[in-house]
């Protein structure tokens, strides 16, 4: 059987798509990257489903149709960068678009909504598709994410040392593996959607690049204090966030309380702070040997946050996953063709160490080809 595998990840910076081809057999090497931004159109709506609208049901299955053609135009250029054809690959493993992520909440069980036509991307495409990674973990009673540290450890740990893995997406999560072999991990706050929100609003651009901009400006103690007295940053692991808590609304509550007159640049520097003071308290309390904190994620590109993070963790190692062998843009979405193939496998995806579930659970609905 075919060792190839595509995975597919469009996180909640809204940012487009990422998609690998990997071969994955006693390790992983991906053969082929390639990402997309999302149409205007589509990323408009999807951005406008992460808060409560009229005919949500027929917007939220229009853009679940969108995102599975976004996805297909990607595995397109995949094969043809490759040289591959849809019939060499075992399968592909995609999560499809959050718009809500509301886990043990209203009944006990809660909800985690994903947007993607899995039958249509698998008619795309012709490949067999594994999506609806999330939800069968939520039914154990776990939060659905994140869902990467069990392959995160799979391609990072290192034997009788502890290695923190960060990806910083519109959410910023962590892994800590352990060195003697456990691992935990938990989504620590906002990663990049409360910076991208406010360079669109200011600047007229979807991000801060490489934090340029929150460089010319000064973190605000008073509002950056308000921020992280939210009680999400105090809940205790499992934990898991999103739009749902951390958006526009919240920021501009907080504003209009502690700092209605601030100059823009100096809200962009209290974001950029925000992340990585949230990520470092998170490091210094729940994995405080972890001698090297490798970063993910488009996250990793801002050099100015990268800078935060290394001043205020100077004990600790802080590089991109590019160092350890996995460019950092491609981690994600080669998580998910990991997660594909341990579907086909018959294995478990999840970590109930990480997620809270009452036990390890086979993660994924199957589109066939």
């Amino acid at each position: 059987m075919s060792d190839l595998f595509i995975g597919l990840m469009s996180g909640t910076s809204l940012d487009g798509v990422d998609a690998v081809l990997a071969r994955l057999d006693a390790g992983i090497s991906v053969l082929a990257h390639s990402h997309h931004p999302f149409d205007a159109a589509l990323r408009a709506e999807l951005l406008a489903l992460n808060t409560p609208g009229d005919n949500e049901a027929h917007r939220c299955a229009l853009a679940a149709n969108g995102v599975a053609r976004a996805y297909a135009q990607l595995i397109d250029a995949l094969l043809s960068q490759s040289g591959h054809q849809p019939s060499e690959i075992r399968a592909l493993g995609a999560h499809g678009q959050t718009i809500r992520h509301r886990p043990g909440e209203f009944d006990g069980c809660g909800y985690t909504l994903q947007l993607l036509n899995g039958a249509l991307l698998a008619e795309l495409s012709g490949i067999a598709v594994i999506s609806d990674l999330r939800s069968r973990d939520l039914a154990a009673g776990g939060q659905g994410a994140p869902l990467v540290p069990a392959f995160h450890r799979a391609l990072f740990a290192q034997d009788g040392r502890d290695v923190a893995v960060l990806n910083i997406g519109g959410i910023s999560n962590i892994s800590l593996l352990a060195g003697d072999g456990s691992t935990r991990g938990f989504d620590c706050g906002p990663g990049n959607c409360l910076m991208d929100h406010w360079a669109d609003r200011h600047l007229g651009r979807p991000y801060d690049a490489d934090g340029a901009w929150a460089a010319t400006g000064r973190a605000l103690p008073e509002l950056l204090q308000a921020m992280r007295a939210e009680p999400y940053f105090q809940l205790a692991p499992p934990r898991s966030t999103g739009r749902d808590l951390f958006n526009p609304d919240w920021l501009d509550r907080l504003l209009m309380r502690h700092a209605p007159q601030a100059a823009a640049q100096d809200v962009q520097a209290t974001l950029l702070e925000l992340t990585a003071a949230s990520i470092a308290g998170d490091l210094r309390r729940h994995g405080p040997a972890s001698s090297e904190l490798l970063v993910c994620g488009g996250g990793a590109l801002n050099g100015q946050l990268m800078q935060r993070l290394q001043a205020l963790l100077p004990s600790v190692a802080v590089l991109r996953t590019d160092a350890r062998g996995l460019p950092a843009m491609q981690v994600e979405a080669a998580a998910f063709a990991w997660l594909a193939q341990r579907f086909v496998q018959g294995l478990p995806g999840n970590l109930p160490s990480v997620t809270g579930a009452a036990g390890p659970r086979l993660l994924g609905a199957l589109h066939p080809a």
